[in-house]
């Protein structure tokens, strides 16, 4: 017979609970559950992670990977868990991947099926958005117009298509999860550019704002605290604005160039280039109406996103050269060049004043401040594209050929 519920010790229903709740992979605030981290600003409140790595030092486990075309996506964790995913082209395939965070197992690979839209010119690849994730599910957004989403074992529990796919050579945004939301910035060709939200219970659309002055971007937004309240702030070609998260309806719009590089925010300003040549501007968002200042000459090539942190604004660019700008005037502090390191990586910054320049090939660590010193460089010989995802002391890097935990054991 089955005991009453009644007739359970107190003692037991705390341990069934507390067993309950460490099987959840619950997100926290701490994971980097979607790309470039929490808001999606590239910065991480962590300290003392290492800065000495390589093929044969300092890493807790690699796992192999799949092959994939156009890589660009980066790795996401959330709980005890590290999510990846990988895409065909011939023939055209899409994949969820996920690892577990503690020693590197492969714990599954789902197949999502391919959406509508075939690349004429595969540039940007099918690959190129990173997953987002909320704890109960994982969300993955490719190239051919499709999202699904799925559940910690692997489970697809829905799969959308865009009714419409005129994108650019790629859909390079990454989607993230606001409240009960997937938020993608479907920046297509004229007339049809939308910033969208989608139930993510559904996969329905719950809301979807257009934006008919926007040709195609790549731009992933970030999610900043303005005054008190969110506000979503996106890159575009040819307008940056300020948006509610909530509704999608524009609070602010300022001119720009803008289409494959997210914005950087700190400290009421937010800085934004192009990322395929052209001029920077930063934009005060308490007082939007006209730049605070722009970039004398233009920013070269440089498809990672830009980084603003402690009052200084950092951009990695073609050369490869690390240039640092003083966020407040956008006065240039120092240009050095960081030899074999990634333009397509974005950095993070850290707690403890730190920059990692951190991807599969050759790797740097930074000071950060107006002073340049390297503090390390490093070299994994497996070359990408992806930028790193830091979580729990450590730092997970997408190569080629093999996932890489950083850490210590």
């Amino acid at each position: 017979m089955r005991r009453s519920l009644k007739a359970i010790s107190p003692g037991w229903l705390a341990a069934l609970l507390v067993w309950a709740l460490s099987s959840l992979a619950v997100c926290r605030a701490s994971d980097w559950a979607q790309f470039r981290g929490p808001g999606g600003n590239s910065f991480s409140d962590e300290k003392n992670l290492p800065v000495k790595w390589g093929k044969d030092e300092g890493l807790v486990w690699k796992a192999p990977l799949p092959k994939s075309a156009s890589p660009f996506a980066s790795p996401i964790v959330c709980g005890d868990k590290v999510f990846l995913t990988y895409a065909l082209e011939k023939p055209l395939e899409h994949h969820v991947l996920c690892f577990a965070k503690a020693d590197g197992r492969q714990l599954w690979d789902v197949k999502v099926e391919p959406g509508p839209w075939k690349l004429s010119d595969l540039r940007g690849g099918y690959n190129a958005p990173t997953p987002c994730a909320d704890g109960e599910r994982v969300y993955a957004l490719f190239g051919s117009a499709v999202i699904a989403a799925l559940d910690l074992k692997g489970q697809v529990v829905w799969r959308k298509e865009f009714a419409k796919y005129t994108f650019d050579v790629a859909l390079g945004a990454s989607p993230f999860v606001y409240q009960d939301t997937i938020i993608i910035l479907c920046d297509r060709n004229k007339p049809d550019a939308s910033l969208l939200a989608l139930d993510k219970r559904t996969g329905n659309i719950k809301w979807e704002e257009p934006r008919p002055k926007q040709a195609f971007s790549h731009c992933t937004p970030v999610l900043a605290t303005v005054a008190g309240k969110p506000q979503l702030i996106i890159g575009g070609n040819g307008l940056m604005v300020g948006a509610d998260p909530a509704t999608g309806k524009t609070l602010w719009s300022c001119e720009c160039d803008g289409e494959t590089s997210s914005p950087a925010f700190s400290e009421n300003l937010v800085y934004v280039d192009s990322g395929r040549g052209g001029n920077g501007i930063c934009v005060d968002v308490t007082a939007p109406g006209k730049p605070k200042w722009t970039t004398p000459t233009k920013v070269p090539e440089s498809l990672c996103s830009p980084l603003a942190s402690g009052g200084y604004l950092y951009r990695l660019m073609k050369g490869p050269v690390l240039k640092c700008f003083k966020l407040a005037t956008g006065e240039e502090i120092y240009a050095e060049k960081l030899p074999g390191a990634s333009t397509w990586t974005s950095p993070v910054a850290t707690g403890d004043g730190l920059l990692y320049v951190a991807s599969g090939g050759k790797s740097y660590v930074v000071r950060a401040g107006p002073k340049f010193e390297i503090v390390a460089a490093n070299d994994l010989a497996d070359p990408s594209n992806a930028s790193p995802a830091i979580a729990g002391g450590q730092i997970f890097i997408r190569g080629t050929n093999f996932l890489y935990c950083v850490g210590k054991k």
